[in-house]
């Protein structure tokens, strides 16, 4: 897929397109790591493990349990 490089600011940027944005799960403020390989420019996103985003959870931004009703089919438990 092909994409332009724009200005932005004193620096240049590139539009990912909605389909990559999805498949690669990046959102506004998403990080990715750019890097030189073999005379290529390649974006990484980086990704975070789970020890990473539980350490983001605080009692401030813990939300309670919620009640989603009882079994309606063939649920198991």
């Amino acid at each position: 897929m092909q994409t332009v490089v724009q200005k932005w600011g004193n620096s240049l940027g590139i539009r990912i397109p909605a389909v990559f944005a999805r498949e690669f799960e990046l959102k506004n403020g998403s990080s990715v790591d750019i890097i030189e390989d073999q005379g290529r420019l390649v974006i990484v996103p980086q990704k975070q493990s789970l020890d990473e985003l539980l350490s983001l959870v605080t009692k401030e931004n813990m939300h309670s349990s919620i009640e989603t009703g009882g079994s309606v089919g063939k649920e198991e438990w």
